[in-house]
C-alpha cells in the first residue's frame, strides 16, 4: 500500500516497445525509477547526449493531433497517452527512455502504458505531492468550446463533444477519476479519427504508424476499425483520458470537478497556463491578474467572449450555493429589460441520482428555478452598490414544460421584463436547448432587504 500524500515513482524498471503514432518509427521505451521532485522526464538515447526533457508547461511546443515537448531542438511526440496513465497511477517522478521521437501507440489507448506500469509497481518517496485544490470557479471560453473547473474534495471530470456525423453527433460521460475508473472505464478507449481526414492528414505527415488496429476510423457510414467499439461512449472517454494526460503536464495532483465541451489539446493545454498562474499567484510568485475570485476567461483571436457575468460574479450577486446554484455564466444583459444565462447539465447532477435514474431527466420544477436565478440576477441588476437586497418570487404562471432536459444538455434560459413597479415585476421566461424551447413560464418577483 502506498499513502496519498508520498510523492511516488516505479520500483522496478519496465520497458514496452511498437511504433509511433504519427512518425510511424519503431520506438523501445523504458520507464525507469527516478528520484523525489525529479518529475517526468523524457530522455532520447538515440541522439548525441542523451537529452532530457522534463514534462512542463513551458516545454509543450506542439497541440496538433496531440501534445509533444522539446528543448533545444530536441523533441519528443504524443506524450498524452502515457501521462495519462502516469497521472492516475500518481507517478510523480519517473525517467522515460526511449530510441525514437514518439512512445509507441500501443492500441491506440492508455491501457498498454496502464499494464506496464501495474508490472513495474510502486514506491514511496521522502517527499510531499504537489497537490492544487481549486477553491474558486475557474471558466475558460474559446469559439465553441468551453470548460469550467468547480471546487471539490476529488478529481472528477464531465465532458461532451458534438460532431457533424450520424455515428457520432453527441456524446457525454462523467466520471470520478479513480484508479479502478480508469483501467475500466477510460484507459481502454482508443483515437479516433474520420476517412475524410486520412489523406490530408498523411499529407501533413501525420498518422504514419496508425492504421485500423490502433485507431478507430469513422466512415460515411460504418466504423472500419478491426474492433468493434469497445463503449458506445468510446469516443468521449478517449477525450477524457487525452483531458488527463495534457493536464499531468503540471505534474500536480490537481482536487476539482472538470466539466468540457468539446475541448482538445489546444485547450487543454491553454488551460494548463491558467492553473500554472493560478498556483503561482497563490504562491506569491508573479501573480496574473486573474486570480482570486475573478474567473478566468479566454477566448480566441477572433471570437469575442460572450460572457457578461461569470461563475464568480453570479455568486457574489445571488445567494445561491452548490447544489442549488443553476446558473453558470450570463451571456446577454441589457439593464433592466433582458437577460441569457446558461446551465450545463451534467450526469453528476445530485438530482439525477433520485430523478428517473435508469433515465435521467432534469425535473421540471428546477428548470423554472434555473430560469428564476437568471430572471434574478437581471432584477439585482437595478441594485445599487452597497444597497443589501435578494430577491423572492411570488407567482408563477402559465408554466408549460415542452420537452426533458437531459445530462449533456446545455439550458439557455431567456427572461424578459414585461412589467416593473418599483420592487415589484413581472418576466416572461423561455428555457431552450439547441434553439428548442423546452420549458416556459411568467416570473413574478419582488425586491426586499436581506
Amino acid at each position: 500500500m502506498t499513502s496519498n500524500e508520498r510523492q511516488l515513482t516505479i520500483a522496478r524498471p519496465v520497458t514496452y516497445s511498437g511504433v509511433g503514432l504519427h512518425t510511424g518509427n519503431q520506438c523501445h521505451m523504458t520507464f525507469l525509477p527516478a528520484e523525489a521532485n525529479t518529475g517526468i522526464r523524457f530522455v532520447r538515447i538515440d541522439l548525441e547526449g542523451h537529452p532530457e526533457i522534463v514534462v512542463e508547461p513551458d516545454h509543450v511546443i506542439g497541440v496538433e493531433r496531440g501534445t509533444s515537448i522539446g528543448i533545444d531542438g530536441s523533441k519528443v511526440h504524443t506524450i498524452e497517452h502515457v501521462l495519462a496513465a502516469l497521472a492516475v497511477r500518481g507517478i510523480d517522478n519517473l525517467r522515460i527512455e526511449l530510441d525514437s521521437s514518439e512512445p509507441p501507440v500501443g492500441d491506440g489507448s492508455s491501457l498498454p502504458f496502464w499494464k506496464a506500469l501495474q508490472e513495474a509497481g510502486l514506491t514511496e518517496l521522502d517527499a510531499e505531492r504537489k497537490r492544487y485544490r481549486v477553491e474558486e470557479p475557474i471558466f475558460y471560453e474559446d469559439g465553441g468550446v468551453e470548460i469550467t473547473l468547480l471546487p471539490s474534495d476529488r478529481l472528477q471530470v464531465s465532458f461532451s463533444i458534438d460532431f457533424d456525423h450520424p455515428l457520432v453527433q453527441h456524446q457525454f460521460e462523467s466520471f470520478e477519476i479513480t484508479p479502478d475508473t480508469f483501467e475500466k472505464e477510460i484507459a481502454p478507449a482508443r483515437t479516433f479519427g474520420f476517412l475524410g481526414e486520412i489523406e490530408q492528414l498523411r499529407e501533413a505527415g501525420l498518422i504514419r504508424g496508425g492504421n485500423l488496429r490502433n485507431a478507430i476510423v469513422i466512415g460515411d457510414d460504418e466504423i472500419l476499425s478491426e474492433e468493434r467499439l469497445r463503449f458506445p461512449t468510446e469516443l468521449v472517454r478517449h477525450k477524457i483520458l487525452d483531458l488527463l494526460g495534457d493536464l499531468k503536464v503540471l505534474n500536480v495532483d490537481i482536487q476539482a470537478h472538470i466539466i468540457a465541451h468539446r475541448s482538445g489539446h489546444r485547450t487543454h493545454l491553454a488551460l494548463v497556463q491558467i492553473l500554472k498562474r493560478r498556483m503561482a499567484g497563490e504562491n506569491g510568485n508573479n501573480a496574473s491578474p486573474h486570480v482570486g475570485r475573478q474567473s478566468e476567461v479566454a477566448v480566441s483571436e477572433h471570437q469575442p467572449s460572450k460572457t457578461v457575468l461569470d461563475v464568480s460574479q453570479i455568486l457574489d450577486t445571488i445567494p445561491h450555493r452548490y447544489p442549488f446554484l443553476l446558473v453558470d455564466r450570463v451571456i446577454e444583459m441589457e439593464d433592466g429589460e433582458r437577460v441569457v444565462g446558461i446551465k450545463n447539465v451534467t450526469i453528476s447532477e445530485p438530482f439525477f441520482q433520485g430523478h428517473f435514474p435508469g433515465h435521467p431527466v432534469m425535473p421540471g420544477v428546477l428548470i423554472v428555478e434555473a430560469m428564476g436565478q437568471v430572471g434574478g440576477l437581471l432584477l439585482m441588476s437595478s441594485v445599487d452598490a452597497g444597497e443589501e437586497k435578494v430577491v423572492y418570487f411570488t407567482g408563477l404562471d402559465n408554466v408549460r414544460f415542452r420537452h426533458p432536459v437531459r445530462p449533456g444538455d446545455q439550458l439557455v434560459c431567456e427572461l424578459e421584463m414585461v412589467r416593473r413597479r418599483g420592487a415589484h415585476c413581472k418576466m416572461r421566461g423561455l428555457a431552450r436547448v439547441d434553439g428548442t424551447v423546452v420549458a416556459e413560464a411568467d416570473l413574478m418577483a419582488t425586491l426586499v432587504e436581506k
